[in-house]
């Protein structure tokens, strides 16, 4: 997928954050995008700005990933959208709050994959899943997040199992943003706790990530995993605006 001119790509989670940067960056690309999320005021932003076309729905919905995929017949899907985890040590949060990122970005996670594979999308598309840097470090402060994103780069590479062994040609592949983006809502609510524990500003916070990753940014590398050949057989990457793309095997920390 050398270029992505005229590819159908749809991007969940795609009216606000990261999702957005995505975005912004496929559409100057040429490509034709699909932005899902459940915010229609901000999902008709998108599209007046951007020309983009636009589903409503929640992810966790897997009626509303079989219709989007059979609607869209992406190339490209790229699993965004998640919830903002909930904070607080392991002795305060309850089953609920501990869960959470289980709940929402597991779930649909699962859900995806599974339409993906029963419809089929066409042999050669790719499925890019959102993970977190809290996969690889861990995160004490949001409950079972860093497990949970674990388990969706654990999903990547199931669900390339059996896209193997159905002939499937499906691609599936991670992503894992190394720090928290103080441009998004996610990023600065969980690097305000953190910040707040450790008696420092927002600001002071992030500057121990090094260099700022905007969400456009963000959306660029996105890009060239999509188009740089060298990422095509790659599962799992590692993307931090001082690294740039690094290619991640699971021993890393």
């Amino acid at each position: 997928m050398d270029s992505l001119e005229g590819k159908r790509v749809l991007v969940t989670g795609g009216n606000r954050g990261l999702g957005l940067g995505i975005v912004e960056a496929l559409v100057a690309k040429k490509a034709r995008v699909t932005a899902l999320a459940r915010d229609a005021d901000k999902l008709m932003e998108v599209k007046r700005r951007l020309g983009v076309g636009v589903l409503v729905g929640d992810i966790t919905d897997q009626a509303i990933a079989a219709g989007a995929l059979r609607e869209v017949r992406p190339d490209v899907l790229i699993l965004n959208a998640g919830t903002t985890p909930a904070m607080g040590p392991i002795h305060e949060l309850d089953w609920d709050a501990f869960s959470k990122t289980w709940n929402i970005d597991v779930k649909a996670t699962l859900f995806w994959i599974q339409e993906a594979l029963r419809l089929p999308l066409a042999s050669g598309s790719r499925v890019l899943l959102g993970s977190s840097g809290a996969a690889i470090a861990g995160s004490p402060m949001s409950g079972g997040h860093g497990g949970a994103k674990r388990m969706i780069m654990f999903m990547a590479n199931y669900a390339n199992v059996v896209s193997n062994e159905l002939g499937r040609g499906i691609r599936f592949q991670t992503l894992v943003p190394r720090q928290m983006i103080g441009e998004t809502d996610h990023g600065r609510a969980c690097a305000g706790y953190y910040a707040d524990r450790k008696g420092v500003s927002l600001e002071t916070f992030l500057q121990n990530f090094g260099k700022p990753m905007s969400p456009r940014e963000y959306g660029e590398y996105v890009v060239t995993i999509l188009t740089d050949p060298k990422f095509d057989s790659t599962t799992t990457f590692a993307i931090k605006g001082d690294t740039g793309i690094v290619p991640f095997d699971g021993s890393q920390s």
